[in-house]
């Protein structure tokens, strides 16, 4: 089973959640696949994968894009899973902290208050550094205009590491990858 965490403003109807939920549907993979609005605070959004998890009747595979790689990280190295990070957030509490205010998710128009609280609870939810790197997949775009790659690199040495020239924060190659990220996580 693949969990899909998506970013900070993002939800399940992103980009790359509805194209690998699609993929995996005409792969008859379609009960494989889940991906549900995490909440914008941390420890909510935690519970909610983890709930998740518990169900699974074997290990999942995470796949988290930007602040979902860091829920994947975290995840990762709690419960011994498998994960895909595609331009991951690698310190969220610092690159969201000019977002304190008020804010509104691109897919669906909600708007919600991003607090000091929330800030917190990221930071309380930092891996310093990964063990057992063969679990991780880096995937990163040199060109994403939000997020410095090299510090994700940087980050999840050892892992295995797809790092492309160009592209943008929302990994322009995703379509590419899609049946590689079945194969990591044994469903292909």
């Amino acid at each position: 089973m693949i969990l899909y965490l998506h970013g900070f403003r993002s939800a399940p109807g992103s980009i790359k959640a509805t194209r690998l939920r699609q993929h995996m549907a005409e792969r008859g993979l379609a009960d494989q696949f889940w991906c549900e609005q995490l909440p914008i605070a941390a420890q909510a959004a935690i519970a909610l994968i983890e709930a998740q998890i518990a169900r699974c009747s074997t290990p999942p595979t995470l796949v988290g894009s930007s602040l979902g790689g860091y829920y994947a990280t975290w995840l990762a190295e709690r419960h011994g899973l498998k994960a895909v990070m595609v331009n991951p957030g690698v310190l969220s509490y610092v690159s969201l902290a000019p977002y304190v205010g008020r804010q509104t998710n691109l897919y669906t128009g909600e708007v919600f208050d991003f607090t000091a609280q929330h800030i917190a609870e990221l930071k309380a939810m930092e891996v310093p550094q990964i063990t057992r790197p063969e679990r991780y997949w880096l995937m990163v775009e040199a060109g994403d205009e939000i997020l410095d790659y090299r510090h994700a690199v940087a980050k999840y040495a050892g892992a295995r590491q797809t790092v492309l020239e160009g592209g943008d924060h929302g990994f322009s190659r995703w379509g590419d990858y899609l049946d590689d990220i079945l194969a990591f996580a044994a469903l292909a």
